[in-house]
């Protein structure tokens, strides 16, 4: 009896002693199966035990992004639009994950099955300017994949345990066929906007120039004006002096008078023809006898004295 008890014993260190030690990192799930079929899932970290005839499978919990080649999808008007389209996801249930898809490969390819009908279905519902054009209001690139974002992580999550947090484009190609005609187009936005500002700029200098033209007009009618008043009063000034000058000495003012009048009409190439009772000839007769000689006539000039 004692025998069966020892022999019993014995077993059972050795059934616990061959337990497998298995840790499991923070960033893993871990499913234990038996002969193939999953037993049970270790969601939690640290150090867990398997018998022997268990074995482990491990997936990465963390975010993952799947990012193939660009590919060609058509718009509503049928024209070719080259997507470069990548998806982040990640593992939610790992049971479902497993019995569904397996492993990552084949995740991606399920994803890629989903995300790219999808996506072919929206771009077909929509024109070219909703992903390239000139205005903001026609661009609809971000409302166009937050839908599609939110269809797809619900048919992922349910099909294949599979969370999909993100589906976005990093670059819009276009095909040598559509490109030209694109940017054609562009070509023509851009000339309409330019014939827009210079008719815009052509109105403004219009504008400023009429506006220069009247306050230039302004400005001269104010000077001329002005100088005017200041003319008059200058001449005022002057007939006063004459007249106070008159007032004091006729005789001189007229002999004054006469000499400005001689200077501004005698030069050296000046001949006069006078008669005895002119005035400019008293005066000229009586400059050049107040001086004891007749030097003070101008050089040139030539009196002819005619009775």
């Amino acid at each position: 009896m004692k025998r069966w008890f020892a022999w019993g014993a014995i077993l059972v260190v050795v059934l616990v002693g061959a337990r497998v030690p298995v840790f499991v990192d923070e960033t893993q799930f871990v499913i234990v199966t038996r002969f193939g079929r999953p037993v049970r899932d270790l969601a939690t970290s640290g150090l867990h035990w398997t018998w022997p005839w268990e074995s482990v499978l491990r997936f990465d919990r963390r975010w993952q992004v799947y990012d193939p080649k660009p590919s060609e999808f058509l718009t509503r008007e049928k024209k070719n639009l080259d997507l470069d389209v990548f998806v982040a996801w990640r593992i939610a249930e790992p049971r479902r994950f497993l019995e569904t898809v397996v492993d990552r490969p084949g995740a991606e390819a399920r994803l890629h099955d989903l995300v790219w009908s999808e996506l072919a279905a929206e771009v077909g519902r929509h024109t070219l300017d909703a992903f390239v054009t000139t205005n903001a209001a026609d661009h609809r690139v971000d409302a166009i994949l937050s839908n599609l974002t939110v269809r797809c992580a619900a048919r992922a999550r349910e099909a294949y345990g599979v969370e999909i947090a993100e589906v976005r484009i990093k670059r819009i190609g276009l095909p040598a066929q559509v490109r030209e005609s694109v940017f054609q187009r562009m070509r023509a936005e851009r000339g309409r906007i330019a014939r827009q500002y210079r008719a815009e700029g052509e109105e403004q200098a219009l504008r400023i120039r009429a506006e220069a033209d009247r306050e230039r007009a302004v400005l001269l009618a104010k000077a001329d004006a002005e100088a005017e008043r200041i003319r008059g009063r200058a001449e005022a000034e002057a007939t006063r002096i004459y007249a106070e000058a008159y007032g004091r000495d006729p005789e001189f003012y007229e002999f004054l008078r006469t000499l400005e009048a001689a200077r501004n009409v005698l030069d050296e190439n000046t001949t006069v023809l006078l008669s005895a009772d002119s005035p400019l000839f008293r005066v000229l007769l009586h400059a050049g006898m107040s001086v004891g000689s007749t030097s003070s006539v101008p050089s040139g000039v030539r009196e002819v004295v005619r009775p």
